[in-house]
């Protein structure tokens, strides 16, 4: 079977719009939509607008540059602190700023599989887990306040789950749940008034953003992003398209590039992720038209979303759903752990205490339990 799929994927680089992109376009929009739209509710000075037109020009940028299907997501750590915290826009972009110029100067100077290779993979883990119960307990709160839509967009999203795993279905779950929110809301509040997306403007950050967006998001982002965003995402890209797999170094040029582009411009900091790939691939994204196709019906809800009532029409049950779905696919990476004791110690002090701190302790956790289990070996090697 892998034979067969290296075998498939090895010749398949360039620009096709088959049905089979067209369906690997969307594999990964169940991640995607509710980190954005999350966030925008919680932070009224962002535009959700701005968020969905420079993920749209990313995924197409992408599709061209690389012309194999490379996912553009919304970074999950900084989506779900903000979510859980509700902090300002102007922290949101000076995240993105010094992430973007992180990873910019990394992939510029080829470092990216040494650093990666010094933070455990216990620790990154445990950042998954902790981000799990941060959006799992914001979750709670908005389907506590609409019950009944919330159950019945979890049953829509459980039953898309379970048939793409058992059939080449896509799981377009939450583009279908937020369609009938919308038409419910509507139904409901009647239609907003039709705006264009407003140009984007150059945001620049004050000290006291970049010193908040730095120790509550972006920290806790980097090591999510070097080990799933783009050392994962690489080592995925040679098993599905040997000849054309993606140098991970290369992988954090272009991430640091968009940040650093389109974060001062009211854009979400983004990533890559292996996890968007294995679903674009799994549904028949091949080339970088998936790309290109994701890119047009992302930019779709950037007009969409251009009035900013339309965030007040969808229902809160909506939000809750969606928001469990994404905690659990996190949540479920987490178990992958070399060490229970270092992932639940960070999870756990991530509700305590603050995603970041947490990280600070798994970081010396997991290195004394490293030395501790050497210890005895080193004691029997001198005897």
């Amino acid at each position: 079977m892998g034979a067969t799929v290296e075998r498939d994927g090895a010749d398949e680089r360039g620009i096709r719009f088959t049905l089979e992109e067209v369906a690997g376009s969307v594999g990964d929009f169940g991640t995607i939509f509710p980190i954005m739209l999350g966030v925008a509710i919680v932070c009224p000075d962002v535009n959700i607008s701005h968020f969905f037109l420079f993920l749209a020009a990313w995924f197409i940028i992408a599709g061209l540059y690389y012309r194999l299907p490379i996912p553009i997501e919304p970074m999950k750590a900084i989506g779900a602190v903000v979510i859980a915290g509700g902090l300002s826009g102007g922290e949101i972009v000076a995240s993105g700023i010094v992430v973007g110029a992180i990873f910019f100067i990394i992939g510029l100077v080829g470092g990216m599989s040494w650093i990666g290779d010094r933070i455990p993979r216990s620790v990154i883990r445990g950042v998954q887990a902790g981000l799990a119960l941060l959006l799992l307990k914001t979750s709670l709160g908005y389907i506590s306040q609409d019950l009944y839509f919330a159950a019945f967009s979890i049953g829509i999203i459980v039953v898309f789950f379970i048939a793409s795993q058992r059939t080449r279905v896509p799981d377009i779950s939450a583009l279908l749940v937020l369609a009938i929110g919308l038409g419910v809301g509507i139904a409901t509040q009647g239609m907003p008034p039709f705006r264009l997306i407003p140009i984007p403007t150059l945001i620049i950050p004050a000290s006291t953003d970049f010193i908040a967006g730095t120790w509550d998001l972006a920290l806790p982002q980097i090591p999510l992003t070097l080990a799933n965003a783009i050392l994962a995402t690489s080592l995925l890209t040679y098993d599905f398209f040997p000849k054309n797999g993606v140098n991970p170094d290369r992988l954090s040029l272009t991430l640091g590039t968009m940040n650093l582009v389109s974060t001062p411009l009211g854009g979400f900091p983004m990533c890559h992720g292996a996890g968007g790939l294995a679903a674009m691939y799994r549904f028949g994204a091949r080339t970088g038209g998936a790309n290109i196709i994701a890119g047009i019906i992302v930019l779709l809800f950037a007009v969409a979303f251009a009035p900013p009532e339309v965030l007040t029409l969808i229902p809160l049950g909506v939000f809750g759903a969606l928001l469990v779905f994404v905690a659990l696919e996190l949540g479920k990476h987490s178990a992958k752990t070399e060490s229970y004791l270092v992932t639940g110690v960070i999870a756990v002090l991530t509700l305590a205490v603050g995603i970041t701190a947490a990280f600070i302790v798994g970081m010396i956790l997991a290195y004394a339990q490293e030395r501790w289990r050497k210890k005895p070996q080193s004691g029997v090697a001198g005897q």
